[in-house]
Formats: C-alpha cells, sequence, structure tokens
C-alpha cells in the first residue's frame, strides 16, 4: 500500500513530494497513523541545507524527514508492551540503543549509539511512520492532534529552562521562535522575577509578551544595542540565567556577556557552523554553560504534560499556520519569512 511523504532527495534547498510504501512495523516497533506533523526549526535546517545539515545528514539521502508529530496507533508488533491499538500518541525522537554508558547511567536523551527520527530514520512527514514502541509517548486523547505534536519542542523548552533555577531569577532568552516563546512562558509560570525577550521580528516579540516576557528587545531596529539593553533592564549587574534558542553566534556571545558572575546558561541553538568564543571571559566570570540536547527521557515529557494539563500556558496560540501535507512547501515558505510561529500540517 502506498502513502504521501515527504522526501529529502537531493544535497540543495528544497524537497519532494511523493509516493512512499507504507512501513511494517518490526517486533517492537508501532505503526502510527499521522493525525498532525508539525514543522520545526532542525527541519528548517534540513530543508535549506546549511552547513550543518550536509554535515549531519548528507549520507542518510534520499530519506523522509520530519519529527514533530500526533497520531493513532493501528499496528502493533508481536513485542510491543503498554500500548493499545487506537492509542493517540506522540513521539520521542532520541531512538536509544539502551545498553551503552550514558543509557545505563539515566542520559539516554544522550546514547553514545543514538538515532534521531527524522534525522537518522524515515521520520513524520508522511501518512503513516513506525516508531519503537518505547519512544512512543501517549496522549489524553482530549488533547488536539495539532497542540499535542507540539510536545516534542515544547519539552526542549523544559528541558532548557529546568536546567537550573529559575524562580526569583533574571532571565534573558534569545531566539524567539516557537521554542524560545515556549520558554518565556515556562518561565513566568516557575516564578521568575523578570524575563527579557530577545528577537528580530517584532510579531514574534508580541508572542513573547504575550506569554510574559517583561522587557522585550528587537536586535534588528536601528540603533538598538542589545548588550547595553540587557544591561539597563538589569540595573547594570547582568542576567542570572542566559538560555539561547537562536543558534546565533551574536546571541551566544551577546548572551554571556551579560550574564553576571556565577550565573547559568543553557544553550538549545543549533549553529550552522562553527564560531569564536571568548572562553576567558566564562571562566573569570564562573559562569556554568550547560549545552542541552532534546528531552530528558521521560522526565521533560512528565513535566510538558503537567504544563499543558495545566493551561497556564496558552501553547495553543503558537498555531498560526494549517496546511495539508502536500502543501508543506507553504508552511516552509511562511517561516523562512518568519510571517508565523508553528505550521502544523495535516495529511
Amino acid at each position: 500500500m502506498g502513502m504521501t511523504a515527504v522526501w529529502k532527495t537531493k544535497g540543495e534547498q528544497g524537497l519532494e513530494v511523493k509516493e512512499a510504501e507504507v512501513p511494517k512495523p518490526k517486533d517492537d516497533e508501532v505503526l502510527i497513523k499521522v493525525k498532525a506533523t508539525s514543522i520545526c526549526g532542525t527541519d528548517l535546517h534540513i530543508y535549506r541545507w546549511d552547513e550543518w545539515a550536509a554535515n549531519r545528514i548528507g549520507k542518510n539521502i534520499p530519506y523522509i524527514f520530519g519529527h514533530e508529530v500526533s497520531g493513532e496507533i493501528v499496528e502493533m508488533g508481536k513485542s510491543v508492551k503498554g500500548l493499545n491499538a487506537g492509542d493517540h500518541v506522540s513521539a520521542e525522537t532520541h531512538i536509544s540503543c539502551g545498553y551503552c554508558f550514558q543509557c545505563k547511567t539515566g542520559n539516554e536523551h544522550i546514547c553514545e549509539n543514538v538515532k534521531i527520527l527524522g534525522v537518522d530514520t524515515n521520520g513524520t512527514f508522511a501518512e503513516y511512520l513506525t516508531l519503537p514502541y518505547r519512544n512512543a509517548w501517549v496522549n489524553d486523547k482530549k488533547i488536539p492532534h495539532g497542540l499535542a505534536s507540539m510536545q516534542e519542542p515544547i519539552g526542549n523548552a523544559v528541558h532548557t529552562v529546568f536546567d537550573g533555577e529559575v524562580a526569583g531569577k533574571v532571565v534573558t532568552v534569545t531566539g524567539m521562535g516557537p521554542i524560545g516563546v515556549c520558554a518565556v512562558g515556562l518561565c513566568k509560570a516557575a516564578g521568575a522575577e523578570k524575563l527579557i525577550a530577545v528577537g528580530r521580528h517584532a510579531n514574534r516579540l508580541a508572542f513573547a509578551k504575550e506569554f510574559g516576557a517583561d522587557v522585550l528587545i528587537n536586535g534588528k531596529e536601528e540603533g538598538v544595542d542589545v548588550k547595553k539593553e540587557i544591561m539597563d533592564a538589569t540595573d547594570g549587574k547582568g542576567s542570572d540565567v542566559f538560555l539561547e534558542m537562536a543558534g546565533s553566534p551574536s546571541s551566544f556571545n551577546t548572551g554571556i556577556e551579560t550574564l553576571r558572575p556565577g550565573g547559568r546558561a543553557s544553550i538549545l541553538g543549533v549553529f550552522s557552523k562553527p564560531f569564536e568564543v571568548d572562553v576567558t571571559g566564562i571562566v573569570f566570570k564562573a559562569a556554568k554553560v550547560n549545552g542541552i540536547n532534546g528531552r530528558k527521557m521521560f522526565d521533560s515529557w512528565y513535566k510538558t504534560k503537567s504544563f499543558l494539563g495545566s493551561g497556564r500556558i496558552p501553547f495553543e496560540r503558537l498555531i498560526t499556520h494549517k496546511f495539508r501535507l502536500s502543501e508543506i512547501e507553504k508552511g516552509f515558505d511562511v517561516l523562512m519569512k518568519r510571517e508565523g510561529m508553528k505550521v502544523v500540517l495535516e495529511p
């Protein structure tokens, strides 16, 4: 049986919508009928085919990409446990081996043999996908599929925000894409004293304000000195916490420069290529700089579920556009022009 799928077939900007065979689940897999799949910043890297994508994914093409999903289990392998046909599920995208040192010490998200759904394996931009049953997260059927498909990126924000304390802290968040805005909302809900949102697009900064930002800084506006604005907003002391969501060298360096001594920087952004960093400045500040990779399995998912259920953060507001899967290029066009926030695709 055939299905519509979105393929990365060439090492250049673009994609191809074409038929694929519906996959058969292995003994430890489930077959999921996709109800909603959303476009992520990583997908933009792949679509544009920048240096990161070429180095990370080049050997995998042709393949089906995409990784944010909500759907329904329609078939199960004989070894599957704890799941049922008809369950609504989303996907933890880090497919871990289960036997390496990292997996055995509670760090499956940085498994030594990890495969990433939609990066190393066929992904979610299709009518069906197979997934190891351990990576299927069961959703409350009351949650709309479009919102449920966003749990993976919301989980990234959860992991980044709660990498340390935020209650009573002054927090700077750079990069007002969906994950950055989610981080603002999470910090506000967790009791941050002041939230500084730094971005380059007024419409996205407006979302940050709606989600609880106290100070908005548009680095694209003429005459704006982001470093000065942050220092002025913190009475010259700098931020207690810096969350980097932009994947921008200038954002990273400004965030470190405006971090108070002893502060915490948690870095989620993916950078297209290496860049220069003043490590001596980090040393003399005794700053704590942590890389964030995905979600803690499955601690971040339980926290995400709690925030979704609380209704305290209007995550659903981030869905600005919906298209059919076959119209996916319209979705990428919207995001590349920064005209929307979250684009949800429905087969």
